[in-house]
């Protein structure tokens, strides 16, 4: 009985990497957008009724309020958002360029 070897990638090791910068930014980018989209909705007045169908969805009954709109939460909700998703992106790129190893 023949042995088999086990095949070697003959992709570069490089491809298998994330780049942690990269990674990070599209991710903050994304949570940024997302939140962003958040902010519009709450700007034209339709919060309390996204958010009472999201719960709604979820057979959640919550007595959640969606106060007025602020520019400067609004600006310090997607900024936040940025750093938030920016630190996890790099920290998902990280952990996975680890395990590639």
């Amino acid at each position: 009985m023949k042995k088999t070897q086990k095949s070697k990638s003959t992709v570069p090791k490089h491809v298998h990497e994330l780049n942690v910068k990269k990674t990070a930014i599209t991710l903050g980018t994304f949570a940024a957008l997302l939140h962003a989209v958040w902010v519009v909705v709450v700007a034209l007045g339709f919060g309390q009724a996204v958010t009472n169908w999201k719960l709604s969805m979820h057979f959640i009954s919550l007595p959640v309020t969606v106060t007025q709109f602020d520019a400067v939460s609004a600006i310090l909700l997607v900024v936040m958002a940025f750093i938030g998703g920016a630190v996890a992106g790099a920290m998902f790129a990280k952990i996975w360029n680890k395990i590639q190893e």
